[in-house]
């Protein structure tokens, strides 16, 4: 089983001709709305591939949050541990026609002692993973741990700074990152990234869109690969795929190298269609990419000709 505690938002997707700057106005050439949110899109993305998926969240008692839920339910995910007591947040997404967005978020009621809660029920229930999204640190160091629990695997790209990264990799035997993010949180160069793999003692995969992916194990190991090619329509939710694939990949005892490659396959096919979760492949669609380019994801090291959907270097 795996537990993804963490954002759950109403993504409200407005179309672009092109990211506005400061004081600029464009005109929406499109307005649509559906279901996001990091740790909701890794739990939707892990159950297509096939993983025991459960959603333990912050949403509300309104009719929304329950439409929310039964889409997550739809899609195979157990939401019996998500809490009512709050909102369901919203995110709006400004969207290109090549791919590339950018995103404003509303803050959600995920608290401290909500994680703790959930981190201690996924202990009694015997849970093997457990997802948390870096907005939850510094705070959540503190409040998991011991023995017996279930891995951690963090979504780094909602920590707020190097501080709250640096926990986050202190908590976590698996962390997933954007390399602009892993520059500005850990040094600028793969040098660094490798020093925080070791000094954490915790795997740790850098994406970066059209250039693919890179993997640096507590262990001095290094692996990676380029990007698959894919006509990208829409690159939200992207990250988020890979982060649930490659945490169903690993509950299925994929080694890591291997677990990033058909994660990497993942997260670019999601990119094929518009929205964070439409596009979302299941496992059968991977293995079939996989079997037609003729490659083989668990052979462990290495390069692999396979990563992250092209989208002028879009991060994910």
């Amino acid at each position: 089983m795996i537990v993804f505690c963490g954002y759950a938002n109403a993504d409200l997707t407005v179309a672009v001709p092109e990211l506005p700057g400061p004081g600029a106005r464009v005109q929406a050439t499109g307005v649509r709305r559906g279901d996001g949110g990091m740790a909701a899109n890794a739990a939707a993305a892990a159950a297509r591939m096939g993983a025991d998926a459960r959603f333990a969240g912050v949403l509300g008692p309104d009719p929304r949050s329950a439409e929310f839920l039964d889409a997550l339910a739809a899609d195979g995910v157990r939401t019996d541990w998500t809490s009512r007591a709050g909102v369901l947040t919203t995110a709006v997404v400004l969207l290109t026609p090549d791919g590339e967005r950018s995103v404003i978020s509303q803050d959600d009621r995920v608290t401290t002692d909500h994680v703790e809660e959930v981190a201690r029920r996924a202990h009694t229930a015997g849970a093997d993973w457990l997802y948390l999204d870096g907005y939850r640190f510094p705070e959540a160091e503190a409040v998991l741990g011991g023995p017996g629990g279930p891995a951690l695997v963090v979504d780094l790209d909602g920590c707020d700074g190097p501080r709250a990264a640096r926990a986050a990799l202190g908590a976590a035997g698996h962390a997933i990152v954007g390399r602009a993010q892993a520059a500005a949180f850990l040094g600028g160069d793969d040098g660094a990234f490798a020093a925080a793999a070791a000094e954490h003692r915790v795997n740790l995969v850098v994406t970066d869109g059209a250039r693919g992916w890179t993997l640096f194990t507590p262990d001095g190991g290094r692996h990676g690969g380029p990007a698959i090619e894919v006509t990208a329509v829409d690159a939200t939710g992207a990250g988020d795929c890979f982060a649930g694939a490659y945490c169903a990949e690993l509950d299925r005892g994929t080694d890591p190298p291997a677990a990033a490659r058909i994660a990497a396959v993942a997260a670019g096919l999601s990119c094929t269609r518009p929205g964070a979760r439409d596009g979302q492949p299941r496992r059968e669609a991977v293995l079939a990419h996989i079997a037609a380019n003729r490659t083989d994801p668990g052979t462990g090291g290495g390069t692999s000709d396979f990563t992250l959907a092209r989208s002028r270097g879009e991060e994910t």
